[in-house]
């Protein structure tokens, strides 16, 4: 089954959202990162959708979803995953966030734990860096004044080290940073400049699993720091992938993925006690 719909939003705006799977599996949601659309979980999709539901969506302001008016907020993308949860009569999932997908998942699950089976964290953390308020308002400046185009072309080769810039990847990359509308991203930049989910980091309660690759600078130590303290969490470094290993090394992502939900599947013994 594969079902692509249009949710609208109680603010008037709307969610572009895919579902793919057989009926009845568990839940796979995956959430993407700034910069990129649905489309880069397509790896993903292509091994998981034989035997979970795969939902992916658009993060407000990127691919299919509407542009917000003004900054968005953790807040406010994370009650953007429930109403998805909601409009395809999802009670339970398991959430991987790449990213800016990680504290949107935090402020969903801190809104509402039960709706969480289990929780992966892919290259992103709780809590910002100190500091990045001007990272975020240099690259909001940029992009408004001279597009989204150069904010590609500076973006990919970093997130993709290791690559050569005609790689089709990071060709493809450049086009997804291309494409995302310059207000969505400006919007989202305000929600990264400054936010603290360390209380929903607090919340897990499910099986967590960190994923973040090796060339990342020193996102898989932060990681190790703030998720290490989540009991019974683990860690899983990708080699030779940089910010996006589930797009760059889908191959060794999947692996780890998989591994990650067999070990932490259900006994079905015990759901019918």
């Amino acid at each position: 089954m594969s079902e692509t719909r249009i949710i609208p939003l109680p603010d008037g705006g709307q969610l572009s959202a895919r579902m793919e799977g057989p009926e009845g599996a568990p839940c796979l949601v995956f959430s993407n990162s700034v910069l990129t659309d649905l489309s880069v979980w397509d790896a993903q999709a292509g091994v998981f959708g034989d035997r979970y539901r795969v939902l992916r969506y658009d993060q407000r302001g990127h691919g299919g979803s509407s542009v917000s008016g003004g900054a968005m907020d953790f807040t406010r993308y994370g009650a953007d995953v429930l109403a998805i949860l909601d409009a395809f009569g999802i009670a339970r999932c398991t959430f991987v966030g790449l990213s800016m997908g990680v504290p949107t998942g935090l402020a969903a699950l801190a809104a509402a734990h039960d709706r969480f089976e289990r929780f992966v964290a892919v290259d992103g953390v709780s809590r910002s860096a100190p500091g990045r308020e001007a990272f975020w308002s240099e690259r909001r400046d940029t992009a408004r004044a001279e597009g989204m185009d150069v904010i590609a072309a500076q973006t990919a080769p970093r997130w993709l080290p290791g690559l050569p810039e005609d790689a089709p990847r990071v060709r493809r990359l450049r086009e997804m940073i291309a494409a995302t509308p310059v207000e969505g991203f400006a919007a989202a930049t305000h929600a990264l400049a400054r936010y603290d989910q360390s209380d929903a980091l607090r919340r897990l309660a499910c099986p967590v699993l960190g994923i973040a690759g090796e060339n990342d600078g020193a996102m898989p130590d932060t990681m190790r720091s703030q998720f290490g303290a989540v009991a019974g969490a683990r860690m899983s470094v990708i080699p030779g992938a940089g910010h996006l290993p589930n797009f760059q090394v889908p191959e060794a992502f999947n692996a780890a993925l998989s591994a990650f939900l067999e070990a932490t599947a259900p006994d079905p013994k015990m759901e019918t006690r």
